[in-house]
């Protein structure tokens, strides 16, 4: 783990998050390198300091990509967009819920994205699936190699507590299945993205819910094999996935991106202040994600979020991932995930050492070589291609 902040995991996961996004290593040392003292400073005073760094950066390559448009240079221009928008969401997923500029700041993020993605011409389709007279928002990424007419396999994608589709197509995923002829849907789930800050859709333990209308979505999409359909979770994601893949049966397979398998012990061992906190104001995140009034109501609702007589009702191939070091979720619970996959025909346990790299929460360290062979084993699940 590149760690900038010596007395900060936090703001250490952030870089690595924003490093693991594209960010550039003069631009990260630009940022960061009047943070130090401010570093070691109370939540709400740090992520100021933070977001005025980190902002003042994302303006910068704004401004470039401006003079890049007027000299008809828009794949720079976009390039630079994209960078700009992956160090704006670095210093919102930041802020406290509620911070005056957030909800501008997030705004401000999306038209970035989007700017970014269509100069730069990126295989990314931003989509709307409508749910509950609101929309999850998701981004399609097309299998390459595609003919007219024909469907390739698809793997949804989820967010776990604080990442956002945005983030989970610049690590890169969506990319490396493309690739390998699988196209994918990375979705703004309720309770993260644009799920919980536009339309105030707040988490749920039962994923089915929401999950039964996305695969509506996906098996009717006309470049969707309906059959070979995936689903795969980063985080948190690790309780969505297995829960969604066990109760919405025609998923083909899951995969976990960090096991999640019992988040109401990772919420009780939290309190105990066991475990590091992936943001600040961790509490009050929480609250906002799931719609709870205090910490009572947040751990009453935390008491459904585990996978024990859930997993078992798994009947399709499955990968469970889990970084050798992950300090937010210890590994035990990767082993109890496997353990309980007793009904998949086609189980696998993979821990990522040192020797191949991303040994820390869903790899977040080293994203790559983790990535690939997640996207590997999608392609040969899904009858896809690996070479």
């Amino acid at each position: 783990m590149f760690k900038y902040f010596p007395t900060n995991y936090v703001w250490n996961l952030s870089v690595d998050l924003a490093i693991e996004m594209g960010a550039r290593m003069g631009e990260i040392e630009e940022m960061c390198a009047p943070l130090q003292e401010a570093a070691k400073a109370p939540d709400a005073e740090g992520t100021r300091a933070f977001r005025e760094t980190w902002v003042k950066m994302a303006d910068k390559l704004c401004a470039l990509a401006d003079e890049d448009k007027v000299a008809g240079r828009l794949f720079s221009a976009g390039e630079k967009f994209g960078r700009a928008a992956s160090y704006l969401l670095t210093a919102e997923r930041l802020q406290a819920h509620g911070a005056p500029g957030r909800m501008a700041m997030y705004a401000r993020f999306l038209q970035l994205f989007a700017d970014g993605i269509r100069l730069a011409k990126e295989n990314c389709q931003r989509v709307e699936i409508p749910y509950e007279g609101k929309v999850l928002s998701a981004l399609y990424v097309r299998a390459e190699g595609l003919k007219p007419g024909e469907r390739a396999p698809l793997l949804l994608q989820l967010n776990g507590l604080d990442s956002t589709k945005e983030m989970k197509y610049r690590v890169g995923l969506p990319a490396w299945l493309a690739k390998r002829g699988v196209s994918s849907l990375v979705l703004d789930q309720p309770g993260t993205g644009e799920a919980l800050r536009l339309h105030g859709l707040t988490a749920r333990h039962d994923t089915e819910h929401w999950a039964r209308v996305v695969m509506d979505w996906m098996q009717a999409h006309p470049e969707v094999d309906p059959a070979r359909i995936g689903c795969e979770g980063v985080s948190l994601g690790g309780y969505y996935c297995p829960r969604t893949v066990a109760m919405e049966p025609r998923f083909a397979c899951g995969v976990v991106w960090g096991a999640n398998h019992d988040w109401r012990d990772v919420q009780k061992r939290r309190l105990e202040r066991e475990g590091n906190f992936p943001v600040p104001h961790y509490w009050a995140h929480v609250c906002w994600v799931w719609g709870a009034k205090d910490i009572d109501d947040f751990m009453r609702i935390a008491e459904n979020v585990h996978l024990d007589g859930v997993v078992e009702q798994i009947k399709v191939p499955f990968l469970v991932t889990h970084g050798e070091k992950d300090s937010q979720i210890p590994l035990k619970w990767a082993h109890r995930t496997y353990e309980q996959l007793v009904n998949s025909p086609k189980r696998e346990l993979k821990v990522f050492t040192e020797r191949e790299g991303g040994v820390q929460h869903s790899s977040f360290d080293n994203s790559i070589n983790a990535g690939h062979y997640i996207a590997d084993w999608v392609a040969e699940t899904l009858g896809a291609r690996t070479a």
